[in-house]
């Protein structure tokens, strides 16, 4: 009995937090009451702040659990520059919840943490894009300032691809990025 409980807790928690991604992406956080993350998670409210103590913590939680980027090594194959940065973006989570891209985006402006998070996290794609480009770029490391302008470029579009697709619908495909990135650095 234990166990099915600690399941029923663990399935709770998740589908409060989906929940909450959904809702949080759609009318973003400050619209957003806790009795309706409930309601469409299937809980009592209650048990939203046995989880959660406050509605902040929902958000908090969100961000730090769904926007984890792995420890992984970084694929180059020397002289293949746009394909390291190619790999490197099938392999980031980032692809696979634009919901919480928007959450990341419209919250950082008002909630520190959020803002603390996203930073941390553009850092982290910067310094995995350098490297990939260090390992495959011909000849070596080139020049620092321009490695790192290509590796925060390509940041930028990996974490700002959502929002870019919001506004203008169209989607930005991040291999024609690598390649585009590549093609400048010479």
């Amino acid at each position: 009995m234990v166990i099915v409980g600690f399941v029923y807790r663990q399935t709770a928690r998740t589908r409060i937090l989906d929940a909450a991604e959904e809702l949080f992406s759609g009318g973003g956080y400050d619209a957003t009451p806790t009795a309706r993350i409930a309601e469409l998670a299937g809980v009592p409210k209650g048990l939203l702040f046995h989880y959660f103590p406050r509605k902040i913590d929902v958000l908090i939680s969100l961000v730090d659990e769904r926007t984890l980027v792995t420890e992984e090594e970084v694929e180059a194959v020397p002289g293949d520059a746009a394909g390291a940065l190619s790999r490197l973006a099938r392999r980031l989570p980032l692809h696979a919840s634009p919901a919480m891209r928007r959450i990341l985006f419209r919250e950082a402006d008002t909630h520190g943490s959020v803002r603390e998070r996203l930073g941390r996290l553009n850092a982290e794609i910067i310094r995995r894009a350098r490297f990939a480009l260090e390992l495959a770029m011909p000849g070596g490391r080139g020049d620092a300032a321009r490695l790192e302008a290509a590796a925060a470029t390509f940041a930028a579009v990996l974490l700002y691809q959502e929002s870019l697709c919001q506004l203008t619908g169209h989607h930005i495909d991040p291999d024609a990025v690598a390649e585009l990135i590549v093609h400048a650095l010479g």
